[in-house]
């Protein structure tokens, strides 16, 4: 048995989140996790998980309150892993127009904006918010190459499904972000980006099945990698 410590995970507390089923589902991949709103054990931590659900503007507003939001930019800019799921792919961008404009954590430069009319392939209107599963494709910018091979959705099939809740979705400047893409009907939307370290989905992993639970294992070598590359660092 290895007597290395287990990677330390904040998971971020601000008042609108599924906070114990992501951390049932890192506990299961073998990462320490510990639900917190306290900017001591985010900046600690090894890794930092953004889950969320609700309204973009009083996410940001508690995350304000909670004096977290200078944190999470250090994580992001530090290098460690921050990996947001679904309100918390959200919170990554500059802004949302949900109910109003809203400033973001501006970790990524883009947009959060409401699905218009998806229209379904017999030209019906679909319902919003967008409720059920959802195939995940990687996005035409990646070419041949495997992009997700060196990500959280490693190991994945073209077209897997996710289970997916929102009626917004997040527009990156900059498609070459885009991690994967999702068809809602007519519109091709962003379903998860990866800057650097920081990967983020609109879906939620922690109920999507087999293949949900295996994205959590690959967040945990993620994590792992990133964390013995930054310890060889400094040793050397």
């Amino acid at each position: 048995m290895s007597d290395q410590p287990r990677l330390k995970v904040a998971i971020v507390d601000f008042g609108l989140g599924n906070l114990f089923s992501v951390h049932r589902a890192c506990e299961r991949v073998g990462l320490d996790a510990e639900i917190t709103n306290s900017k001591q054990q985010v900046l600690a931590a090894d890794a930092v998980l953004l889950p969320g659900v609700g309204a973009f503007g009083d996410a940001m507003d508690n995350l304000t309150k909670a004096d977290l939001v200078g944190p999470l930019r250090y994580i992001h800019h530090s290098g460690k892993p921050l990996i947001g799921i679904c309100l918390g792919q959200q919170l990554l961008m500059s802004e949302s127009e949900e109910f109003g404009c809203h400033k973001g954590l501006g970790l990524i430069d883009g947009t959060v904006t409401r699905f218009r009319d998806p229209h379904g392939s017999s030209g019906q209107i679909l319902k919003i918010p967008q409720v059920g599963w959802n195939r995940i494709h990687r996005p035409s910018h990646a070419g041949t190459q495997d992009i997700w091979a060196d990500s959280p959705l490693a190991g994945q099939a073209e077209g897997a499904y996710m289970y997916f809740v929102h009626s917004y979705y997040v527009q990156p400047t900059d498609p070459s972000v885009r991690l994967s893409v999702t068809r809602y009907g007519d519109v091709e939307f962003c379903s998860s980006v990866r800057v650097g370290n920081t990967c983020a989905f609109q879906f939620h992993p922690e109920k999507s099945g087999t293949d949900g639970l295996q994205i959590y294992q690959q967040i945990a070598q993620f994590i792992s990698q990133r964390h013995s590359l930054t310890e060889y660092r400094h040793a050397s």
